[in-house]
């Protein structure tokens, strides 16, 4: 999963949520929590807005706190630096998957429920290979916007 730092500072009994990566997000909370889980959601709007507008996604830099993006969101943003880096387009990824253009569209977006497989075939189509690994945690993490009990 990918982590963006996350800038926090008092305005005002709120809390002011920033990204170095993303000077476009900003967002407030009540909490420190509830500011870096807003700030997920305004990152994933930021992301969304960046590919719309095929503008590069910044690989995270160091820090914390930070947003963690959903498992689904990281893959769809690793798929389209990747067709950046190797200057695949939207109608050359459909062309090389034999899909619709709707078909590139859904798995480029990140509020679309893509399924894996589906993920993974963009991947290959672009010489790169999903790989998923689970690794134990010291302690509780807490869920991670757009998350839910069932792993949807």
């Amino acid at each position: 999963m990918l982590a963006y730092p996350i800038l926090l500072e008092d305005d005002d009994g709120a809390v002011l949520a920033t990204s170095p990566d993303f000077p476009e997000l900003t967002t407030f909370g009540e909490t420190r929590e509830d500011a870096i889980a807003r700030a997920t959601d305004a990152l994933e709007e930021a992301i969304a807005a960046r590919i719309h507008d095929r503008k590069d996604i910044p690989p995270p830099s160091t820090g914390s706190p930070f947003a963690v993006l959903p498992t689904l969101t990281s893959v769809k943003v690793q798929l389209y630096q990747g067709m950046r880096s190797q200057g695949v387009g939207k109608a050359e990824l459909a062309r090389r998957l034999g899909w619709h253009m709707p078909q590139v569209d859904r798995v480029l977006d990140v509020t679309h429920r893509s399924r894996l497989d589906q993920l993974d075939a963009a991947l290959g189509a672009i010489g790169q290979r999903l790989h998923v690994a689970a690794t134990a945690i010291s302690g509780p993490i807490t869920a991670v916007a757009g998350d839910t009990a069932d792993g949807r």
